[in-house]
């Protein structure tokens, strides 16, 4: 006589299965008999669990792609380092491949991430001595320019734009000048970022338009 083997389905997700009968845990840690959770929390607990599924696909796949992509550029410009004994790319990196016709492009871009030294509070004692001496003369913007580049954002970040501004100003009044190599010391490159996009055009007189893999874009 053959032995009949009884296959068991694993409950759905989000049911949990205790001494033989459904359960759903609560936000609490608490489980709940599956017949006492209400119906619309239930149909909730299943859309948030079909969408939350497909994302985390989309996300993985999205991740693959773009492994891959980084890889066919680099193998890309290795080929051609080969070939010239050069590289092609811009600085730090930065390198951008079109299609033949001109209509398709995929450029890689690399960010430095930037923080900043002790040497910013001396650069800030410095500036601000700078506009207590030159209380007549500063103009506002300046003024204003100043507070907002030491200002510090809810995540404690420097305005690393309008610091940089401050550099780009021709002052050559002491004691700026010193305030802009402490400022400039204070630097500091801690990693970069590859990023890289796509982008498409009628024909190679039309107007690059981005291809965006961004839901919020999308």
């Amino acid at each position: 006589m053959e032995t009949q083997i009884e296959y068991i389905a694993a409950p759905p997700a989000g049911i949990i299965m205790v001494e033989g009968k459904p359960h759903m845990r609560d936000a609490g840690g608490r489980l709940v008999p599956e017949e006492l959770v209400k119906a619309e929390h239930k149909l909730e607990d299943q859309t948030v669990r079909k969408i939350i599924g497909f994302a985390e696909d989309l996300s993985a796949r999205i991740s693959r792609f773009r492994g891959h992509t980084f890889d066919d550029v680099a193998s890309f410009v290795e080929l051609l380092a080969e070939k010239y004994d050069g590289k092609r790319g811009g600085a730090k990196g930065n390198t951008t491949i079109t299609s033949y016709d001109g209509c398709l492009k995929v450029v890689v871009a690399v960010q430095e991430q930037l923080s900043f030294g002790p040497e910013l509070q001396v650069a800030k004692d410095l500036v601000d001595e700078c506009i207590a001496a030159w209380s007549d003369g500063a103009t506002p913007e300046l003024l204003a320019l100043v507070a907002h580049a030491f200002q510090v954002d809810k995540e404690g970040r420097i305005n690393r734009a309008a610091l940089f501004q401050l550099r780009r100003l021709d002052i050559k009044r002491e004691p700026w000048p010193q305030a802009m190599t402490a400022l400039g010391d204070a630097i500091r490159v801690i990693g970069s970022r590859e990023y890289v996009r796509f982008y498409k055009r009628p024909n190679p007189r039309g107007r690059w338009e981005a291809i965006t893999i961004d839901l919020a874009a999308a």
